[in-house]
């Protein structure tokens, strides 16, 4: 549980990445390098466990990109052997956008028992509105896993919120997370250009940048009940993000439901 003011709230952390020991190090130094931003953690599954859960956190949705398709079974292995050993995480798998056999490998994600589907444009060097990727998003919807895109960056234009939108105008049910309030660096074109039922956000990589009036606006533009609280592990600190995310002063009914409550309804969880 995590205090704040004197209310306990169930929190979960629905943006965080994992990776194997032996390349954990030089994978973070990699995010960071891309980002100019210095890593608050190493991205090891014990170390999430152990930051995340000292903070009172207690779910996790965990996940890493491939940036070749041959990486793609490994790091879902990888990902669905780390939820066995932590039942704390909720596993995402990595897809690549050189897939030929959609079903195939989405019966893959399926057997290994995760709950969706991670995609990183700018890594992996496709634009979401990619032809190539609308029957991966079809499928995807079909069987309700939904897809959490990293949206945003204005250095380059493979994940803008405008594409994104591009598919919801296509597949206006496809669920999705667009992770860092919309849009990381283009919070304003994410508030102006997307939109829809069944869309989500994630507080990711993006309080430490927003003023909170900026961050309540967002929010409250994709709605509260729509929106989930993240800290794009290994790059922030767990408790550090929380502290930003209590910043926002939002009350406590919509506390618990950025929190937890969206977490769980968006995961069908019991408890």
């Amino acid at each position: 549980m995590v205090l704040h003011d004197g209310v306990q709230y169930r929190a979960a952390d629905a943006h965080a990445h994992i990776y194997p020991g032996k390349i954990a190090e030089k994978a973070t130094a990699s995010v960071g390098s891309f980002y100019d931003i210095p890593m608050g953690n190493v991205g090891l599954p014990h170390v999430l466990w152990e930051a995340g859960g000292g903070a009172g956190i207690d779910r996790f949705l965990v996940c890493s990109v491939a940036t070749k398709v041959e990486q793609v079974r490994s790091i879902n292995e990888f990902i669905a052997q780390k939820c066995r050993k932590y039942p704390q995480f909720l596993g995402f798998g990595a897809w690549h956008q050189d897939i030929e056999d959609i079903e195939g490998e989405m019966d893959e994600i399926e057997r290994l028992g995760l709950r969706g589907i991670k995609v990183h444009p700018d890594f992996q060097r496709f634009q979401i509105d990619d032809p190539r990727m609308l029957p991966v998003y079809e499928e995807a919807s079909r069987r309700g896993l939904p897809v959490l895109f990293h949206t945003g960056d204005s250095r380059m234009d493979f994940s803008s919120p405008r594409r994104l939108m591009a598919v919801l105008n296509k597949l206006p049910d496809f669920t999705c997370i667009a992770a860092h309030l919309g849009g990381y660096t283009e919070w304003d074109t994410a508030r102006r250009e997307l939109r829809g039922t069944n869309v989500y956000i994630d507080t990711s990589s993006s309080l430490f940048a927003v003023s909170p009036e900026k961050a309540r606006e967002s929010i409250y533009h994709f709605g509260v009940e729509h929106t989930l609280f993240g800290t794009d592990f290994p790059m922030w600190k767990p408790d550090e993000e929380l502290e930003r995310f209590f910043a926002l002063g939002l009350s406590e009914e919509e506390n618990r439901a950025v929190l937890y409550g969206n977490f769980q309804r968006l995961f069908h969880l019991d408890g």
